[in-house]
């Protein structure tokens, strides 16, 4: 329950962000090119809240349904208009002013992604260094001639400093092309570039397609000690507590804490007869690992965690954080490079190169929003930068209903002279909506089946 009321509230907290600024862009450009602002609104349906200075000021409203927003302006098409207020009429602007008030709202999302990503940067984070552990066989790793101590450097000439840093890096560049140039310093520290080949067939199944690279984070053969033991879990129903050295399991020794986790994992559900040293006694435990779905099948889960030694953490950690100018710098080509991402993906999807398992619906942005605030507030930030990038290049494609759409009219506008018949605009608006609802629809099916499979 916990669970869900927290994905529940931090997927409200992005929503109301996103939402806020996409229309707030839409409600500044309005009031600075001279257009009357009636309402700005958050949400739809049952008005929870509102405040209007004057009857002649903008009222602001909260509605009951969080799943966007709208800028209502004073336009003869939409109810008489005041003659007072007719010079001050959305449809009565100048083309170049309706063009600047319909774009400012996906240009606003443009600008939160460079805001989050400029304060990320400049905040920093602290990360592992990304030094591969055992590569796969028969993976397009292995196949590239990576092998386990490769630290990677750069990828299509970009530094990787942290391991979220290099695997974000491929997994975007693998978006854009087959192969991929990657520079990694091996164990004896000679720099060498690789070139990673992905089929293209991958491309069109992403849940298949990091698992088919082979790369994962070194890791070293840690002693089997128990750090902390999550409350409720298998290992504390068991009574094992921090300190434990874990000495056998099933008569069997236990050398490493990767040994202790391979077993649990390939034992879900049966009863383990463990043996801890705590404190110089011997102590025997029965554990019953918790069955776990994964993308690797059933797994066991008993919810203990390693002890690490603090001079490993050093050797391993690395801060990352960037001055004032180059956190902006780095800002704007971040969020150019999504935004191209974003495109290219709307491109394969349309042309059959990309699966329609790349679509996400409500359910699976909601789980994104609460993963990502679960690890921490960093990565919540980057979630939002991400989906703001993406609602603002969505917007913008030219589907009536959307801005984009709207844009798309004004061009036909531009070269013809005159406006589109409204008989027109709304004849292409109700293709459009039918195929937003189709998409959305879709969508939706695909979160359903993610949650069932």
């Amino acid at each position: 329950m916990f669970s869900l009321l927290h994905t529940l509230f931090y997927f409200i907290v992005a929503l109301t962000i996103l939402i806020a600024f996409h229309e707030f862009g839409h409600y500044w450009a309005a009031r600075r090119l001279g257009v009357k602002v009636l309402r700005f609104s958050l949400g739809f349906g049952k008005i929870l809240w509102r405040r209007q200075r004057t009857p002649e000021s903008t009222e602001f409203t909260v509605a009951a349904l969080p799943l966007g927003g709208y800028v209502k302006m004073v336009d003869e098409r939409e109810g008489a208009v005041a003659p007072a207020d007719l010079p001050y009429a959305f449809n009565r602007q100048p083309l170049i002013r309706r063009v600047a008030i319909v774009f400012a709202g996906p240009f606003f999302n443009f600008i939160l992604a460079i805001l989050i990503y400029w304060a990320v940067f400049m905040i920093g984070e602290t990360g592992i260094r990304p030094i591969l552990g055992p590569v796969t066989s028969n993976s397009l790793a292995a196949q590239a001639g990576f092998e386990e101590g490769d630290e990677i450097v750069a990828i299509a000439g970009k530094t990787t400093p942290t391991w979220n840093h290099a695997i974000g890096e491929l997994l975007e560049r693998v978006m854009e092309t087959e192969a991929i140039s990657v520079v990694v310093k091996t164990k004896d520290g000679e720099q060498l570039e690789r070139t990673l080949t992905v089929p293209e067939e991958l491309l069109q199944h992403p849940n298949r397609l990091y698992q088919q690279l082979g790369l994962r984070p070194w890791e070293p053969d840690l002693p089997p000690v128990i750090d902390r033991v999550e409350p409720g879990g298998a290992a504390d129903e068991a009574g094992l507590q921090s300190g434990d050295r874990l000495v056998s399991v099933d008569g069997n020794a236990i050398r490493t804490w990767r040994e202790w986790v391979d077993y649990v994992r390939a034992h879900p559900g049966s009863t383990l007869e463990v043996v801890v040293d705590r404190g110089g006694q011997r102590l025997s435990r029965s554990i019953t690992p918790v069955p776990v779905e994964s993308e690797e099948g059933r797994i066991g889960r008993i919810g203990a965690a390693v002890q690490i030694p603090e001079q490993l953490v050093d050797d391993m950690q690395i801060d990352y954080r960037l001055g004032v100018l180059p956190a902006f710098v780095a800002a704007v080509e971040k969020t150019v490079d999504y935004s191209v991402l974003t495109l290219k993906m709307v491109g394969r999807m349309l042309v059959g190169r990309a699966g329609i398992e790349n679509l996400s619906g409500p359910i699976s942005i909601a789980q994104y929003a609460g993963k990502s605030a679960s690890i921490g507030f960093n990565q919540f930030l980057k979630f939002l930068a991400i989906v703001s990038v993406s609602l603002a290049v969505l917007n913008l494609l030219p589907i009536p209903v959307l801005d984009g759409g709207h844009l798309l009219f004004y061009l036909i506008e531009a070269v013809k002279g005159s406006p589109v018949s409204e008989q027109t605009q709304a004849f292409f608006q109700q293709i459009g909506l039918f195929i937003l609802l189709s998409l959305m629809s879709l969508a939706f099916i695909l979160d359903i089946e993610r949650l069932l499979t």
